[in-house]
């Protein structure tokens, strides 16, 4: 059997790396893996009780150390944390174990998916819209530097075939 690459999904939260990760590890057969529940797992704290407890800085260590151990791994679906591709050492070491695809969504449809989920720090803003766009705009070049595959208007099983297609497997 030949050894499989990592396909590792990146993208803003709410773009639907969980949902897609998921599916296409079910479809390719392949354990599927999300750093942020990896993450949890390992220190026994939510997202939201690291960035409360210790900062954001420690949650982003823990998104080295774990980005640094998956790319060791082979034949992995990998969904990463929103922020954790923009990192260099994270994306290098990722990028080196597979392709990476970064799905992408319009604001209005970031904000529909993720306004009722209060796991999420960074938009615990008077203005979560605004703050949308804002990191939008602060993470285009780095998310740039990866394929593109929008999500907006299409259903999971889609975005999921679209990689398929992609990576030939």
């Amino acid at each position: 059997m030949a050894i499989k690459n990592n396909i590792i999904l990146t993208g803003f939260m709410g773009t639907g790396k969980t949902t897609v990760g998921k599916l296409l590890a079910q479809r390719l057969q392949r354990p599927f893996t999300d750093t942020d529940a990896f993450i949890v797992e390992r220190d026994g704290r939510s997202i939201a009780q690291i960035f409360a407890e210790d900062g954001e800085e420690t949650f982003r260590n823990w998104e080295r150390t774990v980005s640094l151990e998956l790319a060791q791994q082979q034949g992995l679906i990998i969904a990463t944390g929103g922020r954790l591709m923009l990192d260099k050492e994270n994306a290098e070491a990722l990028a080196a174990s597979g392709p990476v695809f970064c799905l992408t969504a319009v604001p209005e449809t970031i904000l529909a998916r993720v306004q009722d989920d209060e796991k999420r720090p960074l938009l615990n803003v008077p203005s979560p819209a605004e703050r949308i766009a804002q990191l939008l705009e602060m993470r285009r070049s780095g998310y740039g530097r990866f394929p593109q595959i929008s999500t907006d208007g299409k259903t999971a099983a889609q975005v999921a075939d679209e990689i398929v297609l992609a990576v030939g497997d």
